[in-house]
């Protein structure tokens, strides 16, 4: 049976340890680097680009793990990233980038052209430890931030405590994890019953 519509496969990636390679020094790469940051402020990030705009140089002087490289990106630029992002203005540069990643093998996002992408940077909730991805497959960034701003503001501003404690309930429990399963759902279940 196929199963039709968004066909993305959410994943969270440890960005603190993969290394990643943005390639652009405007407007495009900044609004990529803040939102990575945003969300993992120990990233690995390797930025080239013959222009870098200012506002990026105070992002790199806030996070170390930014290393900013003002020259015309080569091939061996991608040589040790896990990930890239293609956020030049140039199409013919990003296609660019695109192809030599894809030779070497690393997933690649090509920045305002979804057809080129291995993965989306998506609409992200962050409330503590809890985050939450939405997608729209592209077809509506602008509805995918509509709803982040309702689920943050749904989602109670201390769900980093109700999660502590119920890591804490489950690392207490006896029994094995079928028996551990059936409690947690039974006491999670008061969130699905909520009026």
């Amino acid at each position: 049976m196929q199963n039709s519509g968004n066909q993305l496969f959410p994943v969270f990636f440890r960005m603190d340890q993969l290394q990643l390679l943005i390639v652009g020094g405007g407007n495009v790469a900044m609004e990529k680097l803040s939102f990575l940051f945003k969300n993992s402020d120990n990233g690995n990030v390797k930025l080239v680009a013959v222009e870098i705009k200012e506002e990026i140089r105070e992002i790199a002087r806030k996070y170390p793990r930014l290393k900013l490289i003002q020259k015309a990106y080569e091939a061996s630029d991608l040589e040790e990233m896990d990930l890239a992002i293609a956020a030049t203005s140039i199409k013919e540069l990003n296609e660019q980038i695109r192809k030599d990643a894809k030779q070497k093998k690393i997933l690649i996002n090509v920045a305002d052209t979804p057809d080129s992408c291995d993965f989306y940077l998506g609409s992200v909730i962050k409330k503590g430890d809890l985050k939450i991805a939405i997608s729209t497959n592209g077809k509506s960034p602008t509805f995918a931030k509509r709803m982040r701003e309702l689920l943050e503001d749904a989602i109670p501003d201390n769900i980093s405590e109700v999660l502590d404690n119920l890591r804490q309930i489950r690392d207490n429990m006896k029994g094995d994890l079928a028996e551990k399963m059936k409690k947690l759902n039974e006491i999670t279940s008061v969130m699905k019953n909520k009026k």
